[in-house]
């Protein structure tokens, strides 16, 4: 049992090919890998349960929303980390020369809601983002 109160989200996401998968969440993101099957796998995602799912059909298109100058992409699905764990997330990716949809920076700069944040695809195309408040009170701030 964690000894963080917080609870933990639960996600299964589709993927087309579980190699690539572990090679990404585990290997370039750093993800410890739970128990598995030949078409599921799970991920210790920063203590989240994350689900790859077997799934050879082509992925569903991105779509994009601007948010503060950026075309952010719709559907995603992230971990709001601490600035720390941020900055060193941010520093592997790149160090892995991962191709990002929004490079690292921080928006809202300044303002309510002041956010460190990145956006990258994984092999199968779900578009992931990592982001960290500089304000953690202000995650729902108005």
């Amino acid at each position: 049992m964690s000894s963080d109160p917080r609870p933990r989200f639960h996600l299964a996401m589709p993927v087309h090919d579980l190699a690539a998968a572990r090679a990404f969440y585990g290997d370039v993101l750093g993800c410890p890998e739970g128990r598995s099957a030949d078409h599921w796998v799970d991920f210790d995602l920063f203590g989240h349960q994350f689900v790859a799912h077997l799934d050879h059909r082509a992925p569903t298109p991105v779509l994009t929303n601007p948010v503060d100058g950026d075309d952010v992409p719709v559907p995603h699905f992230g971990v709001l980390l601490t600035p720390p764990q941020w900055n060193e997330l941010a520093e592997r990716l790149r160090r892995a020369e991962v191709d990002f949809v929004i490079e690292p920076h921080t928006r809202f700069v300044g303002e309510v809601g002041e956010q460190s944040t990145m956006f990258l695809l994984d092999p199968s195309g779900n578009a992931l983002e990592f982001k960290a408040f500089a304000d953690d009170a202000q995650v729902f701030a108005r």
